[in-house]
């Protein structure tokens, strides 16, 4: 099948590559020249395991291109797919203006019957827009397909090759059929393709990440808790976790949520419940949550140096939102780097894959080390906010040569309490009692 995917972010470079690897032949168009230049000369634009192999295996094949023109891009095209960002506009709603702007292009430049399906994170009534659209300029038929992604950065192939379950918004018997054709075999193992109308397809994605972002956000709560009564959040997870009508997954303590999905999914489905005058209660609370547990491991910082950081060096291990993407959007570090700033300290990082994105947001006010013991060499403190693989069995020894103060502020709970007491560390983590000067103690 010839597929044209318009936009080449993380849903779309995944998507068109993934389908071409089930051998479709796929063009993706972006309006970026410099960076469709480079994928033509086989250069990733983004990092995602996995995908540059299937990348250059397509492109080598002949089944995978790319173009600026839209017009080229689409020719012969059975299914186009937008995959094209949606920002939050300043009152939290998605931004539809660049989805918007392809409809209206496509209009006039179709030639024959085609299914466009709408693949970014779109709120309800988004498919009626698009229909609408591409209606005031077309001559020939179409249908305008909801089908939202449930891609996570840094398993994104797995997720799309290997799918739990495929949503389709649709009402048309034709782009059901050309649908249920190109998610064949990605299904053959017997996960459902289910399909529904749009406007239920555009707020599955929306309930989902935002159920997601509660369930992660709840338990930050209760590890808050944990730290007043000295309860310990590891043990209350394990507890929670085996309850089969609550699950295991996404209980993980920590300084919160970030990404490009759950903080703008969360927000843009509150604003949707606005515009219906629905007073969505919930979602307020986890975000007004999640904000403050980003930069829950700031005052414990000030505290520990007796009320103040000025002067003093801090070692930042980790940058990214979550291991295994390079992607800084809405990252926990950035929010507390700044403060760390303010307060008038110096700041070393290290993060496999982020550090150039980071470079252009702090520029020189901050350094950037080769690699992770660079960072909390001859610092005062060790903070973490990525849980990368890396991290989780560091060379204690050279760690604690290396830091001034052998204190590391985990937020991400990697180590186990007695033994970084056994190493001689003080060790802050969340939810979890405090290690201090060889001793347990609680907050």
């Amino acid at each position: 099948m010839k597929i044209a995917v318009v936009g080449t972010g993380y849903v779309g470079l995944v998507t068109g590559t993934c389908f071409a690897e089930t051998g479709n032949h796929v063009t993706c168009v972006d309006i970026d020249e410099r960076k469709v230049a480079k994928m033509r000369n086989r250069e990733m634009p983004i990092f995602e395991p996995g995908l540059d192999l299937l990348f250059h295996r397509n492109i080598d094949q002949g089944r995978l291109s790319f173009t600026t023109s839209l017009a080229e891009g689409i020719e012969g095209a059975k299914v186009i797919f937008l995959a094209l960002p949606t920002p939050p506009g300043e009152d939290g709603s998605a931004d539809l203006k660049y989805i918007l702007q392809v409809a209206e292009e496509l209009g006039p430049i179709l030639n024959q019957y085609v299914v466009v399906v709408d693949k970014s994170t779109v709120p309800v009534g988004t498919a009626e827009k698009v229909r609408a659209r591409i209606a005031a300029n077309a001559t020939v038929d179409f249908d305008v397909v909801s089908n939202p992604e449930f891609l996570r950065e840094g398993v994104a192939v797995d997720d799309f090759m290997k799918p739990d379950r495929v949503v389709v918004g649709t009402t048309s018997k034709d782009a059901q059929k050309v649908m249920e054709q190109l998610y064949a075999p990605l299904v053959r193992q017997g996960n459902p393709v289910i399909f529904m109308d749009e406007k239920s397809a555009e707020l599955t994605k929306y309930a989902a990440n935002s159920f997601l972002a509660t369930k992660i956000t709840f338990m930050n709560e209760i590890a808050n808790l944990c730290e007043l009564v000295g309860a310990d959040v590891d043990a209350v997870r394990r507890g929670v976790g085996t309850d089969t009508r609550i699950g295991n997954r996404f209980l993980f303590a920590g300084i919160g949520y970030g990404g490009s999905c759950f903080p703008k999914d969360v927000q843009a489905l509150e604003k949707t419940s606005k515009e219906y005058e629905y007073d969505f209660k919930l979602l307020d609370a986890v975000m007004e949550v999640n904000h403050r547990q980003k930069t829950k491991l700031f005052p414990k910082l000030i505290e520990y140096f007796g009320g103040s950081l000025k002067g003093k060096t801090i070692a930042v291990w980790g940058l990214a939102f979550k291991p295994n993407t390079d992607d800084i959007r809405e990252a926990p570090a950035l929010y507390n780097i700044k403060d760390f700033l303010e307060a008038g300290a110096r700041v070393k990082v290290y993060d496999p894959e982020a550090m150039e994105n980071v470079k252009e947001i702090f520029g020189d006010q901050i350094t950037y080390c080769s690699h992770q013991y660079a960072a909390s060499d001859e610092s005062d403190a060790l903070v973490i906010f990525t849980e990368w693989p890396v991290f989780r069995t560091p060379d204690f020894d050279v760690l604690q040569k290396g830091l001034n103060n052998p204190i590391i502020f985990d937020g991400r709970n990697l180590y186990d309490l007695e033994v970084m007491k056994e190493l001689g560390f003080d060790y802050i983590s969340v939810g979890r009692a405090e290690v201090r000067k060889h001793q347990t103690v609680k907050v």
